[in-house]
């Protein structure tokens, strides 16, 4: 698809899954410094030689459920920790217990700084809406409808799948494409008419992991030629230039 087919990227589908971190809120940024401070406190903890590093967000975290980002940094660090309970104690050295932690600090930043949406994503929601699209967040964060109440865009969306969703239904994550096939069924749309928009390698995996109409990536920072060679179907800096 060439750059002049923008406008008519989104034409003949009827349903948008957007995922929320990154795409339609910078709290990717948030999610990134909360991963930054846990694990800088824990690799300082255990008197680990190699730090974490920025692009270890982009490698082992992005996207992904809390837990597995965990899991998949550790990985990388040659760390084996216990599971631990989901409810294991944030003070705990556990996958749950970290995990937990992180999102204690998530929740901090976004309660004393609070989250502004993107500008060019909100007049693509509202343009959406205006040609009578159904939408709906596919979210791999449990915190999914705190974000989007602190966004002032929770009234937008009646259907939200989010982590906690998952687990309740016992959905897999992304990559696997098992929420976003999961949110177009609630819309009560086939997934050959729903476009998945998507920022994370993970993400735009999982939307190009069932037959969906198309999979928008955004390029917060992935890099387009990342997200074409994960299955996206064209790239955008912002979603202002599908308008």
């Amino acid at each position: 698809m060439h750059m002049t087919d923008l406008r008519n990227a989104w034409t003949g589908a009827s349903a948008l899954l957007f995922d929320l971190d990154g795409v339609l809120t910078p709290t990717a940024v948030v999610h990134e410094q909360a991963w930054q401070e846990l694990f800088d406190g824990y690799l300082a903890r255990i008197g680990h030689q190699e730090g974490y590093q920025e692009s270890d967000y982009f490698d082992h975290i992005d996207g992904k459920p809390r837990f597995d980002g965990v899991r998949d940094f550790l990985t990388s660090r040659g760390i084996t920790l216990p599971e631990g309970p989901t409810d294991d104690s944030p003070t705990n050295q556990t996958v749950q217990g970290l995990g937990n932690r992180k999102n204690a600090i998530f929740n901090e930043i976004v309660d004393t700084r609070g989250v502004e949406p993107y500008e060019g994503s909100v007049k693509f929601i509202n343009a959406a809406l205006e040609r009578g699209l159904k939408i709906a967040v596919v979210s791999s964060s449990r915190n999914a409808p705190a974000v989007l109440k602190a966004a002032g865009l929770d009234h937008n969306f009646e259907v939200v799948v989010d982590g906690q969703v998952a687990a309740a239904v016992g959905l897999s994550g992304k990559p696997d494409p098992a929420t976003y096939v999961y949110g177009a069924g609630l819309l009560g749309v086939p997934v050959e008419e729903c476009i998945v928009v998507e920022d994370a390698v993970s993400g735009v995996q999982a939307g190009a992991g069932a037959p969906f109409y198309a999979v928008i990536g955004v390029d917060r920072g992935a890099g387009r030629q990342t997200l074409l060679d994960a299955g996206a179907t064209l790239v955008v800096d912002d979603l202002n230039e599908l308008l």
